[in-house]
């Protein structure tokens, strides 16, 4: 159930992993209790500076482990890397779905909220755009592949330098992630060495951490962390913050803990990823209805937690009963390749033999 699916488990990649996604529920969840009360909390700051690195870092990490299957057959290739992702979006958006129609079709009446989920299978539906455009930068990168890697590279930095902004997130979001998709699997041998290199030195990667950290927030809070280049530059140099605090959190006992968490939710990130967006919405309802706290910060730390905790509680309930896997696990009749497959041919090949 990874964001990559399977591969071997690299320590700081989970950790890595699990705090993007702290940060994206993070986002949403400040943000949605932001624009429910019309004012700013503490931790619309802590948001604003992951703005440069938030999503960059996310996707490096899921183009890292792709070079060991990028040659893979396209039945295989596509199974792992494009119809992984398009069964949770359709399903999780149907799920969605189920839950806002109402409001949609007050706005729009029914013909028209139907219309927006056939739409949403075209233009990426909000929170599940990322799962959406993974599927998108697999099948993109493999189709590239044979093309020079720094022509690539230099035409995906050039889409996210350019004020590319048509309104449509399919091409917005593209313009603006995929170098980052991309720089994760033509460097990744790279970005292991580098990491490697902080493991062993981590002095001095604190010591970049910390000049990092200092550095993003002068440039984001100054209002000039969106500008061309640099916020490319920001995004790449923020992955290595990730990075590096990654593989420190492992370096202290007093971290450690904070280590395990992250690296087990981490893991588990495409769960969070999938079903935080209820248990956000019911969280900051109940917290501005009751009024108990004033703080915006503090509500908004609550519904972030809210949100993280929630999928992971259905996660295990789901994995103490048995049912509903099919939630985030993708069952045997949505794959197209694997033993199954082949067991399949050889019944109807028996079939076949019988009937003759």
């Amino acid at each position: 159930m990874n964001i990559t699916e399977n591969h071997s488990r690299v320590a700081w990649v989970d950790v890595a992993k699990g705090i993007c996604i702290v940060m994206v529920v993070m986002m949403h969840s400040t943000l949605g209790v932001g624009a429910a009360t019309g004012a700013e909390g503490w931790l619309h700051k802590v948001v604003e500076f992951a703005r440069p690195f938030r999503m960059p870092d996310f996707f490096l990490i899921a183009g890292l482990f792709l070079a060991s299957r990028i040659d893979a057959p396209w039945r295989l290739y596509l199974d792992r890397k494009v119809l992984h992702f398009v069964y949770f979006y359709a399903l999780w958006l149907t799920i969605q779905f189920g839950f806002k129609a109402p409001g949609f079709a007050a706005e729009l009446g029914w013909d028209g909220a139907l219309a927006l989920y056939f739409k949403s299978f075209i233009e990426p539906f909000g929170t599940l755009w990322f799962i959406y455009h993974l599927a998108l930068f697999f099948v993109t990168t493999r189709l590239v592949k044979s093309v020079p890697w720094p022509l690539v590279w230099l035409f995906a930095a050039l889409l996210q330098i350019a004020p590319i902004h048509t309104g449509s997130m399919l091409i917005d979001e593209f313009a603006s992630r995929f170098v980052f998709f991309y720089s994760g699997y033509i460097f990744a041998r790279h970005i292991f060495a580098i990491a490697d290199w902080v493991d062993r030195h981590a002095l001095v990667g604190l010591a970049g951490l910390a000049g990092w950290a200092l550095l993003n927030g002068a440039l984001v809070f100054s209002g000039i962390g969106d500008w061309p280049v640099l916020n490319l530059a920001l995004g790449f140099a923020g992955v290595g913050g990730i990075i590096a605090a990654s593989i420190l959190l492992a370096k202290s006992a007093a971290t450690r803990p904070v280590e395990t968490v992250l690296s087990w939710l981490g893991a588990r990130s495409i769960v969070v990823y999938l079903a935080f967006f209820l248990p956000m919405a019911i969280s900051r309802a109940v917290l501005l209805k009751l009024g108990i706290i004033s703080d915006i910060g503090t509500i908004s730390a609550l519904v972030t937690l809210a949100g993280i905790t929630g999928p992971i509680m259905l996660y295990m309930l789901i994995a103490w009963t048995g049912k509903g896997r099919f939630l985030f696990a993708r069952p045997v009749w949505a794959r197209i390749d694997g033993p199954w497959r082949e067991q399949t041919l050889n019944a109807r090949k028996a079939a076949i033999i019988a009937a003759e």
